[in-house]
């Protein structure tokens, strides 16, 4: 990738296509570290419908310990994307060019934090897995934020319920059969670019799953490094920008 092309990803003033770009790498992203996790502590942790759920048969149930677990992965992606929201609006408020950009170096700095808490979960597993769970759940907070400002809520790359939701409404249209011509403003038509991106966004997610799990299953923990490293690379490109504008 080249510098300007990096730096396209996270500008300030953007392009459908950079959305998709950064969309679909975020995804793969978010599809991966997904994977490690579940196969790590045994959670899924980009999804809040399913923490929820879970939090609610823990509490019929009376496993008091799990729903304690729910609530604080609940709460830390709440705080990630909180946070998000927060570097963004600082950043735009000083005319960065790192807005969308500091987020991701955090989330890189995470997804390391992920990987070396790993080495210690022999040793302290009672610990570590619910921290490892919280760490990771702020961290899918904090990305699936990210992508839903640069874009106007447009793309998400950790609600893949969503995606399908909309794929399957532009499908309905474009199944739909429009009788009557005479009208054309009243005709049912597809987004078909839209059916592309939301195509492309699951396909990345999938991918990054499948990757992520043969990954974590041959390297462990430090399979997170590689993706760590991209973030990093995608953002340090305009904060370095800044640092020169400063």
């Amino acid at each position: 990738m080249t510098v300007s092309y990096i730096r396209s990803l996270t500008a300030t003033r953007r392009a459908p296509r950079a959305d998709l770009h950064l969309g679909g790498i975020l995804a793969f992203v978010a599809g991966a570290a997904n994977a490690g996790a579940f196969l790590a502590v045994g959670q899924y942790t980009s999804h809040m419908t399913g923490v929820v759920s879970a939090m609610a048969d823990a509490v019929v149930l009376g496993h008091m310990p799990l729903v304690w677990l729910g609530l604080g992965s609940l709460l830390s992606f709440l705080a990630g994307a909180a946070t998000t929201a927060v570097l963004v609006n600082f950043a735009r408020r000083r005319d960065l060019a790192s807005a969308f950009a500091l987020p991701l170096i955090l989330e890189s700095a995470l997804l390391l934090a992920f990987g070396l808490l790993g080495l210690q979960m022999r040793n302290l597993q009672t610990v570590v897995v619910p921290l490892t769970v919280v760490l990771l759940c702020f961290t899918m907070g904090l990305q699936n934020a990210v992508i839903t400002k640069l874009s106007g809520a447009v793309i998400r790359t950790t609600h893949v319920t969503g995606i399908v939701t909309d794929l399957g409404i532009e499908l309905g249209k474009l199944a739909y059969w429009n009788r009557s011509r005479r009208d054309p403003g009243f005709a049912v038509l597809a987004d078909r670019e839209r059916m592309r991106v939301l195509a492309a966004l699951l396909v990345a997610f999938f991918g990054g799953g499948v990757l992520g799990a043969i990954g974590f299953g041959a390297l462990g923990y430090s399979a997170t490094i590689p993706l760590a490293l991209g973030l990093l690379a995608i953002g340090l490109v305009p904060a370095i920008d800044d640092l020169r504008g400063r």
